[in-house]
């Protein structure tokens, strides 16, 4: 069977380090808020290239860390508009709700999946301040465009980075692009932790402070409580871990690519469909989605010959129970793109002999009509 991510695997790359790591940390006695924390914090700033990064719980932590300090610096007021990708995962929306903003939902652009400008501008009203792209699969959603777009209109960029660790536009990383930028090191993720963690990075040095300590339950001063925070801490564990893991990060990445460029060039299909090919540098491949209005056969089929691949994800955010309200919305690019999309596998120890047979299985499938 080819796993749609070995874990295991990848983890096992660099086992005798991550295993040194973890000693060091119990035989330190210091669990929270230690020089791992401290180290890991400075070293993805310095990859990212930001002056800043906190550590923080998750993903969606770190998302609604960043909405809910613009508010207390009074940057954003509770019930102003946030433009988010329609097709997006329900973290980058929840994020939003969570700190009483309203997420506007935008349309992608079918051909790359990501937010559209063009929508975007469509979109804005009086009450909107701010945009939230997500870079979706790895993919960079960023454009020129858009950050002239927010510029023009006085708004808010945040980049919803959990699934683009690495990832370039032109000669800068996203999660440096715009105001400030969410991270999750779920362990599945390009830079995978083993366990949650997360992390919010910005050169804007009074929103990090701010986000700090709301994300230590609204204290900057033991005992002393200036917000109504939460509890949302990176580990020393798991700070040690990413520590090990970044160093190999781009060379993981450029295996990415490879296996992405074999897909690329070889799936044939005309039943298949997949995104246009991003310039170089701006897609790690976190996923390999591909299109097809026959998913289910397809899925079936490779499931059948040993291939493992997932469903990312079968239901829009639109269309979810906890957000009623949105329920008889009407978004057709996003419904076409949940009901056809198929990830294959692609990771950093899957073999080109691997890629080359899904390949090969993926042109050999006739849809059951």
């Amino acid at each position: 069977m080819i796993k749609f991510l070995d874990l295991k695997k990848i983890n096992e790359l660099h086992a005798d380090e991550m295993n040194e790591a973890i000693n060091r940390v119990v035989s330190s006695g210091q669990y929270l808020f230690g020089e791992e924390t401290s180290r890991f914090e400075k070293n993805y700033a310095d990859y990212i290239g930001t002056t800043c990064c906190v550590g923080c719980g998750n993903g969606l932590d770190a998302l609604y860390l960043i909405l809910r300090g613009y508010i207390e610096l009074g940057t954003l007021s509770p019930g102003d508009e946030v433009i988010v990708p329609a097709n997006t995962y329900i973290a980058s929306i929840m994020a939003i709700t969570q700190a009483g903003l309203v997420p506007v939902l935008v349309e992608p652009d079918i051909a790359t999946l990501q937010i559209s400008p063009v929508r975007i501008k469509e979109s804005i009203t009086q009450r909107t301040k701010a945009v939230m792209i997500v870079h979706l699969y790895g993919r960079c959603s960023y454009s020129q465009e858009i950050a002239e777009i927010c510029g023009t209109h006085k708004l808010l960029l945040i980049e919803d980075n959990a699934q683009a660790h690495g990832c370039y536009f032109e000669n800068r990383r996203t999660g440096s692009l715009g105001n400030a930028a969410a991270h999750s090191f779920y362990p599945g993720k390009n830079l995978g932790a083993l366990g949650d963690g997360g992390a919010i990075t910005t050169d804007d040095e009074q929103l990090a402070r701010t986000v700090r300590t709301l994300a230590n339950y609204g204290s900057e001063k033991k005992y002393f409580f200036s917000y109504i925070g939460r509890n949302s801490r990176l580990d020393e564990i798991q700070a040690a871990i990413l520590n090990t893991k970044l160093k190999y990060l781009d060379a993981e990445n450029q295996r990415r690519e490879q296996i992405a460029g074999i897909y690329t060039d070889g799936i044939k299909n005309q039943a298949v469909t997949m995104p246009a090919k991003a310039p170089k540098g701006q897609n790690v491949f976190h996923l390999f989605p591909i299109l097809t209005d026959y998913r289910d056969s397809l899925w079936k089929y490779l499931l059948h010959h040993g291939v493992e691949t997932l469903i990312h994800y079968p239901i829009p955010p639109h269309r979810q129970k906890c957000y009623p309200k949105l329920n008889d919305c009407s978004f057709p690019v996003t419904e076409q793109i949940h009901s056809s999309e198929l990830s294959l596998p692609v990771s950093p120890v899957l073999t080109c002999e691997e890629a080359h047979r899904i390949v090969s299985l993926v042109n050999r499938w006739i849809p059951d009509l």
